[in-house]
């Protein structure tokens, strides 16, 4: 047996390369971790199969050993030292004692995480990347990883698996990406109160072309708006079944649904597919830039159908009434609450100095939207995300749904561990299921609204304390404790990247298609 040379004695450091994974436990914190006698189960030790058997055979080889040598120095079979050497047997911690007596290293050199040289770091890469999820979804045959591979084919494979991956990434936004952008941008809106001087300027400059002066916005103006832009308006029965409209930008044609969908304004969503124009927007690079394009064009729109100066007056005339309310917001203008509300939150602070809330709750108790600048807390998760947290019970959003009268807004005082606050809501049906919406502001602002003077009054001690509302009351869960099964309502999408593409839950072989035939009729 040739002698070992002295570079594979040699300390490994304990510290992975690039794309290697996190540090592996050195020899002896392995031996802690598992029976002197037996072999690791899995999930008992971080041991990196792959890795040590390439080591295995990096150190065989420079002994100048062959698997029939090391074989009959260990007292085993070839073959299942083959299998060690390829990752796909886990030792002994009596045959990784006998290796590094053989080998003449100790088992800190034995288990050193950097690989021994370029090649092998290839090709535990490689080994790895074909044992993934992502290589199986391929449905390719598996490359034989031997000395007989030429290197330049090695890094050639390693390097299409690192950019389908590179490109994998970037392409699918994940519910945590959809969880920091909607956090990012609720920040920004913060900063600003939620209002966007330069496109209430643009707004109003396509009013003033228009000659819109005051009054709600009708569907004639919103087309002479598109005229005024250079665009022309198809309805269409056969729109794609993803989108609320598709803008032809070659030919400048914006194609709607002549539906009877209640869930968006025709105008709106004209205004909307406008906004990408005026604003200038490009396809979006990621879902954090198409997340602030649909908000900025819905702001856009809002202030058309809203505009700036008239309804500010609007405002500012009810509020030296103490009669601030968006229901009457909604009637003026004749949009829904939902459009009210959202425009008050544009306009509260900046021109009326109050500071506010908004929320949208599922009937479920998920919050589906929401902003503040008024220090009230909502609950949130890890990462700051509003969206997708349950709402206390006791608050005016979840209380709505419970109130008889329908017709008129429900109001209520919520004392929190952060003050008390006045909240007005209502509940809107939509082909999801009903949803509340509400306006609240800090008890200093609520003189001037009307429904002050309501007596319905909560305590909320949610987020912080989980025996609020998040626990059940002792006297139930004596009761039914360990005796209640109930079947939940599977969310698939939970589990699920978020739709891929630049625009995420559009098909864009259903777009292009349907533009393709409606070119072809002229």
């Amino acid at each position: 047996m040739r002698p070992v040379p002295e570079q594979a004695r040699t300390a490994r450091t304990t510290t992975s390369p690039a794309g290697a994974g996190a540090a592996r436990p050195t020899g002896r914190a392995y031996l802690r971790a598992v029976d002197a006698e037996g072999s690791a189960q899995d999930g008992d030790s971080d041991l990196d199969l792959i890795a040590l058997g390439r080591r295995v055979r990096h150190l065989r080889k420079q002994a100048g050993m062959t698997l029939d040598d090391l074989a009959a120095e260990l007292g085993t079979a070839p073959s299942q030292l083959s299998l060690l050497e390829n990752g796909k047997r886990e030792p002994k911690i009596s045959q990784l004692n006998q290796l590094a007596r053989v080998f003449g290293v100790g088992l800190d050199d034995l288990f050193g995480a950097e690989p021994p040289s370029r090649r092998a770091a290839l090709e535990i890469e490689l080994e790895k990347a074909q044992r993934g999820p992502l290589y199986a979804s391929l449905n390719l045959p598996t490359v034989r990883i031997s000395s007989r591979l030429p290197m330049d084919v090695l890094e050639s494979l390693v390097g299409l698996q690192r950019e389908l991956r590179r490109r994998l990434e970037e392409q699918a936004a994940t519910p945590e990406e959809a969880r920091r952008a909607n956090t990012e941008l609720r920040e920004e809106m913060r900063a600003k109160n939620n209002y966007y001087s330069e496109i209430e300027s643009a707004a109003q400059e396509l009013l003033d072309a228009v000659g819109h002066g005051s009054g709600p916005l009708s569907h004639h103006v919103a087309a002479d708006i598109a005229e005024h832009l250079g665009f022309s308006l198809r309805f269409v029965p056969n729109l794609p079944n993803s989108t609320r409209s598709v803008t032809d930008q070659r030919n400048r044609i914006i194609y709607m649904t002549q539906g009877r969908s209640r869930d968006w304004d025709a105008r709106s969503v004209l205004l909307q597919a406008l906004g990408h124009h005026v604003l200038g927007h490009t396809e979006p690079e990621d879902y954090s830039d198409f997340l602030r394009q649909r908000v900025y064009t819905n702001y856009f729109a809002a202030s058309l159908l809203m505009p700036e100066r008239t309804t500010v007056a609007f405002l500012q005339e009810a509020k030296a009434r103490k009669e601030l309310a968006i229901e009457d917001l909604r009637d003026a203008f004749a949009v829904s609450y939902e459009s009210a509300a959202h425009r008050f939150t544009n306009l509260a602070t900046e021109h009326l100095g109050i500071t506010c809330h908004f929320q949208k709750v599922h009937e479920s108790g998920i919050i589906h939207k929401a902003y503040e600048n008024d220090g009230v807390n909502f609950p949130a998760d890890h990462s700051g995300a509003i969206e997708g947290q349950t709402v206390c019970r006791y608050w005016t959003s979840r209380v709505v749904f419970d109130v008889e009268d329908k017709f008129r807004s429900f109001n209520q005082y919520t004392d929190t561990s952060v003050g008390t606050f006045w909240c007005t809501a209502r509940t809107e049906g939509h082909s999801s299921g009903m949803y509340s919406l509400s306006i609240g502001v800090p008890f200093e602002h609520v003189k001037w609204f009307r429904g002050r003077d309501t007596t319905e009054r909560c305590t909320s001690r949610c987020p912080e304390d989980p025996t609020c509302c998040r626990r059940p009351p002792q006297e139930l869960a004596d009761v039914w404790e360990g005796k209640a099964w109930p079947a939940a309502r599977a969310n698939t999408h939970l589990l699920a990247a978020m739709p891929q593409g630049a625009f995420p839950g559009v098909d864009t072989t259903e777009v292009y298609e349907f533009l393709a035939r409606h070119q072809d009729r002229g």
